[in-house]
């Protein structure tokens, strides 16, 4: 009997809070929203998160404000959208460093990837390329490795545990390559130093290489994607024998945890019609973008694998901060 009326109370009080949850959905945006970028103005994820929150506004009617709020690789800016109010009035749009790699390279991390968000959308992806100094002995894969065994190559990055950082490593440790990381303060020095030969490689995102490439001032040897780009004719590592090597910079939203589901899949709705508009696949496609669009559901599988598969690379790198 008791256990009757538990029951009965339970499905009463979650079908109260749907119908809530609703309700809300029905109402929402009744005024303007916060989208977070937690990387400095004028990078890949300023401009999509520019892109995203022009067409929102263009379907609401309401302002969407992007705030930068950079430093400690993405973390103070995600800090503080994890302790936001879960109304759907600020959301983040995080990336490969927040959701990915962090996780694991963190011992002390403020805010938990999973724990403490509602996925929303993976909304683009950008791939990496393996870029040389055009001076450099070296116009294929074959010709890198066959180098690399013979003597230490210098490669750069963003920083210590950056996904440029750690791509070097993963080739390092699969392939038993003579490698030297040196870090630098972010990939725009990272890649003056393969440009004047101070570094002899990289593995960069394409949109900050291809300017560089095409200026014949970095020459690229393999893409780290399934598929080859329509941009930069260059083979896949699975087309040159390292099969499953993917290293990709993505973009997704996440809200805090507990915003209703209502709201979670308004918004998902949304950016999935936003990413698709011509005018913002002209702008992904300036920057080798690829949008995406997915269910909040796709998204939270999505981040479960890229923590696993990342965290195994912070480990072959023997890397950790704090």
């Amino acid at each position: 009997m008791i256990r009757r009326f538990i029951l009965k109370f339970a499905a009463a009080f979650l079908a109260l809070f749907a119908a809530g949850g609703a309700a809300c959905a029905d109402d929402y945006p009744s005024r303007p929203i916060t989208l977070v970028a937690p990387f400095p103005p004028g990078g890949a994820l300023d401009l999509i998160a520019r892109a995203l929150a022009q067409k929102l506004q263009e379907q609401w009617g309401q302002t969407v404000v992007v705030d930068n709020r950079s430093g400690a690789a993405g973390i103070i800016g995600t800090t503080q959208v994890a302790r936001s109010a879960p109304d759907g009035y600020t959301i983040l749009l995080g990336a490969t460093t927040t959701h990915g790699i962090n996780p694991s390279l963190y011992k002390s991390l403020q805010y938990d990837a999973v724990a403490d968000f509602e996925p929303v959308s993976l909304v683009a992806t950008i791939p990496h390329l393996l870029v040389v100094n055009p001076g450099l002995p070296v116009h294929t894969f074959g010709d890198f490795v066959k180098l690399a065994k013979e003597k230490t190559l210098p490669f750069g990055s963003a920083g210590i545990g950056s996904p440029h950082h750690l791509a070097g490593e993963m080739l390092k440790s699969q392939l038993h390559l003579n490698l030297q990381h040196i870090p630098y303060k972010g990939s725009a020095p990272a890649m003056t130093a393969v440009m004047s030969g101070e570094t002899a490689f990289m593995s960069v995102e394409v949109t900050a290489a291809s300017q560089y490439i095409k200026a014949g001032k970095m020459r690229p040897i393999a893409v780290a994607a399934a598929k080859r780009l329509p941009t930069i004719d260059v083979p896949t590592f699975a087309e040159v024998g390292l099969p499953g090597f993917e290293v990709t910079a993505w973009y997704a939203i996440f809200a805090p945890k507990g915003t209703p589901r209502p709201i979670v899949d308004k918004l998902s709705q949304a950016l999935a019609k936003a990413v698709h508009a011509k005018d913002v696949q002209t702008r992904f496609a300036s920057l080798d973008a690829t949008p995406v669009g997915s269910t909040p559901d796709e998204l939270r599988r999505y981040v479960d694998s890229e923590i696993k598969r990342w965290a195994q690379a912070v480990k072959a790198a023997n890397v950790s901060m704090d």
